[in-house]
């Protein structure tokens, strides 16, 4: 079986020094490929670097960039030129993550709002596909999106973990869903177990958003508390429980559909 992260903050500190070891751990997993997220102008510059030094094969690891809606009061008149610089680079793949959380609003909704409109015109302008979060924000996120979805190539709601209405509301606007560990946490989980059947084969991908969302269901669990990519394998098997698919199935397609949506090459 062959795995793609769409998602994983390789960036982030409690992987420092551990970035090589992280890798080899999911490359044995299964996992082949991975989307190192970039979620301000400094961690998007990180984890292309990221790329660049651990991949010279240039075939494995790739990024996005772009600024987090928690940060979206950092957004400045450089932030559009620096932003696009980084995007018009071969390994940045997608931008964002950008989107709306309403849930802990660390930045007014107003500039949010503002922040999501710049990053959606630079997708369009450049043609390429976004990667969006959103947190209690699905009617307003789905209000902007609509201006610009004729003129985008694709987009992903990265760690879905809403209801079914915002579901089929995504997938009416021909949104691609990423899938995380969340699917996994019996506490605040469980309504994902049936509504990922509703995603249709070519609209899905996986996800480990590490070091975040450690799958509950993993056994045993690390001593640090800490995900990573090796664990996507977890999500899988919740995953492909719950859509009455096997692994091997579920790995395929929707590896093939991460492929197909950030250009990404086939590995040797």
């Amino acid at each position: 079986m062959q795995l793609i992260d769409i998602g994983v903050n390789l960036t982030n500190p409690s992987f420092a020094d551990k970035h090589r070891a992280v890798l080899e751990r999911a490359f044995e997993a299964g996992v082949c490929q991975l989307v190192l997220t970039g979620t301000s102008i400094e961690g998007s510059e990180q984890a292309l670097e990221l790329c660049q030094q651990l991949d010279d094969s240039a075939e494995r690891l790739f990024c996005t960039a772009g600024i987090h809606p928690h940060s979206a009061s950092e957004w400045t008149a450089d932030s559009a030129r620096h932003l696009k610089d980084l995007l018009l680079q071969d390994r940045v793949r997608a931008v964002g993550e950008c989107g709306l959380d309403f849930n802990r609003d660390f930045s007014p909704r107003p500039q949010q709002e503002k922040v999501l409109e710049e990053h959606l015109a630079l997708a369009a302008a450049l043609q390429l596909p976004v990667f969006l979060h959103e947190r209690d924000a699905d009617q307003r996120l789905l209000e902007i999106l609509r201006d610009f979805r004729d003129q985008l190539p694709a987009a992903v709601v990265h760690c879905f973990t809403g209801e079914k209405k915002a579901l089929f509301n995504y997938l009416d606007l021909d949104l691609h869903i990423g899938i995380t560990g969340w699917i996994c946490d019996e506490r605040r989980g469980t309504h994902l177990h049936p509504l990922v059947r509703e995603i249709p084969r070519g609209r899905l991908m996986l996800e480990s958003d590490a070091p975040y969302l450690l799958p509950r269901t993993l056994r045993p669990k690390p001593k640090n508390g800490r995900n990573e990519p090796a664990f996507l394998t977890e999500v899988l098997r919740e995953i492909a429980t719950h859509r009455g698919e096997t692994q091997e199935d579920l790995a395929a397609h929707t590896s093939a559909c991460a492929r197909a949506f950030f250009g990404l090459p086939s590995v040797s």
